[in-house]
């Protein structure tokens, strides 16, 4: 009996030093994993494409370094986007990369309306300009031009007006 409790013993300590060996190249194999530096993506022109998406709109984005050129649809951003404030939603991501004016921009838009088509370019030069230059991901992201703005309208609903509403209600 003492000779079989003292193989168990021996087997728990074997288990044991087996067990803290991979625990040790577990924790160690993470480490290495996270010094692996971003690579530039662009085509054989020196573009970079991104997918931007805002509630329904799809934009495509192509960037490529020139004089700031904004393109929407085949048009100026100016005559595009008429609205002070949705050409402001477009420049920001240059503004806040620090790249005012270095980059010309393409870009075809569909679907929703005009806010979710600004913001929906918004997203996609981001994404290209990280893509360009991995060094401007610190800056897009902290700012939040990275994350997708996942809120879209509900759906109607059967036996209610819209979404929520209901009909009035009448007791008699």
């Amino acid at each position: 009996m003492a000779d079989e409790v003292k193989s168990l013993d021996d087997l728990k300590e074997v288990v044991g030093e087996t067990a803290a060996a991979p625990a040790e190249a577990e924790v160690a194999a993470p480490v290495t994993e996270t010094v692996v530096s971003r690579e530039p993506v662009r085509d054989d022109l020196g573009r970079s494409y991104a997918t931007g998406k805002r509630k329904d709109a799809v934009a495509r984005v192509w960037i490529k370094p020139g004089s700031g050129k904004v393109t929407v649809n085949g048009k100026d951003m100016d005559a595009y986007f008429a609205r002070p404030v949705l050409q402001m939603i477009l420049r920001q991501p240059f503004t806040v990369a620090g790249v005012d004016g270095q980059f010309d921009v393409q870009a075809t838009v569909k679907g929703g309306g005009l806010s979710g088509q600004a913001g929906a370019v918004k997203h996609g030069i981001s994404k290209a300009l990280q893509l360009y230059d991995p060094s401007l991901r610190g800056a897009l992201k902290a700012a939040g031009f990275l994350t997708r703005d996942s809120r879209v309208v509900e759906r109607k609903k059967y036996g209610k007006a819209k979404a929520r509403k209901s009909f009035q209600f009448s007791k008699r």
